[in-house]
């Protein structure tokens, strides 16, 4: 009897354990070239553009619903249109570049993919 607990609750186990990894079909997936990007060092007072290019891996197009700075001195740029399966676009973070010193800015995306957000990141050194 014993034995028949543990082989039931192992198997049930197993069997959770990989639903966890099964994915729902028919979803897109988002796949960026990078999420973070180091500009190096940039000269004060020229605003510098960093494009986190994604492509659309899954079988539905997806939408950016949103991408966000994480402060005014950063503007997200993003399409507004579907992006089809197999096409990849562009999401652009430009920095204004105005105070010297390091830097690290975020710009938070959303997409009809996913409920969680992507963070992409973006810093250098402003001289």
């Amino acid at each position: 009897m014993k034995n028949t607990i543990i082989l039931f609750v192992t198997a049930i186990t197993c069997a959770l354990g990989l639903m966890s990894f099964t994915g729902n079909p028919g979803t897109s997936i988002v796949v960026w070239k990078s999420e973070v990007i180091d500009t190096g060092e940039i000269p004060q007072g020229t605003p510098k553009s960093i494009e986190f290019e994604f492509k659309n891996t899954g079988d539905k197009p997806i939408i950016i619903t949103n991408a966000k700075a994480s402060c005014g001195c950063t503007v997200a740029d993003y399409p507004k249109e579907p992006i089809a399966p197999g096409k990849s676009a562009k999401i652009t973070g430009t920095y204004n570049a105005a105070a010297k010193g390091p830097f690290t800015k975020t710009i938070t995306v959303t997409t009809s993919e996913n409920d969680t957000p992507k963070v992409l990141t973006l810093k250098g050194t402003v001289i």
